[in-house]
């Protein structure tokens, strides 16, 4: 039996209070010394760190910095990746013989774990920026491109048959046809592209990076300090719930438009 929907007050209790009940626990699991404070800080004190870090280099930088830092290397392969796969998806969906040539090597492609790739951008950019900007696109990449691919490919027919038979071209039936018809499909599949490339980037950084949120992390975790560790795992959970509520606010505003 389905239950009524709760009120937006219930919801907002029921939410403080299991995340009240989790740093109850938390704390007193700190505080018990059943585990040393060495590897379970309390909340005080990984807030205290997390502050601490905002003013005082770790690693070389501030953590605003190493943040700025690992925007910079997901703006890039973020935007390479939107700007390959819309395209690339687009063409997929119009011609079928870019379909057939493109598909089966991208099937094959997709499967593979972003992560993986992480000995090959070692081995061809060491420690360089390329390295994590290939990790980033590759986790980034199939999102954009699948879902481009499939909004474009259930636009109604008719439209597309009338633009040809208005003598649009296939230049013009893919922009004014296909590609607005799309959107709201593309603009879903960079929602979650953007939240496997953040993820990406974040395992690059552990491996081969020398600054970032993820490099942070390593340098903590080699000199013991957890606190460190989970300040780097804050801020990196902040920023992705940035970016996916302004991606979420962006669909939403998309799909009101559109009346879906």
């Amino acid at each position: 039996m389905l239950q009524p929907p709760l009120s937006a007050g219930r919801f907002w209790a029921l939410s403080l209070a299991g995340a009240a009940g989790f740093f109850f626990l938390w704390s007193a699991m700190a505080l018990s010394g059943l585990v040393p404070r060495t590897f379970l800080p309390a909340p005080w004190e990984i807030l205290s760190r997390l502050v601490q870090l905002t003013h005082e280099p770790f690693a070389g930088y501030t953590l605003q910095m190493h943040l700025l830092s690992s925007l910079k290397r997901f703006a890039m392969g973020f935007i390479l990746a939107v700007c390959v796969g819309i395209p690339l998806g687009l063409l997929m969906a119009w011609f079928r013989w870019v379909d057939k040539i493109v598909g089966p090597l991208f099937e094959a492609v997709r499967f593979v774990a972003p992560i993986a790739w992480v000995p090959f951008a070692a081995l061809w950019f060491g420690t360089g920026i390329g390295g994590p900007i290939l990790i980033i696109f590759m986790g980034a990449l199939p999102p954009v491109l699948i879902n481009t691919y499939r909004g474009a490919k259930y636009v109604d027919r008719k439209y597309i048959e009338a633009s040809s038979m208005l003598g649009a071209g296939p230049w013009r039936g893919i922009t004014q046809v296909m590609l607005p018809a799309a959107v709201p499909s593309i603009v879903a599949g960079l929602r979650i592209s953007a939240g496997l490339a953040w993820q990406s980037l974040v395992g690059a950084e552990l491996i081969v990076a020398s600054s970032g949120v993820g490099y942070l992390m390593v340098k903590g975790q080699a000199g013991l300090s957890t606190a460190t560790v989970m300040s780097g795992m804050i801020a990196i959970g902040l920023v992705g719930l940035v970016m996916d509520v302004l991606l979420q606010r962006l669909q939403q505003t998309i799909e009101t438009r559109r009346g879906l």
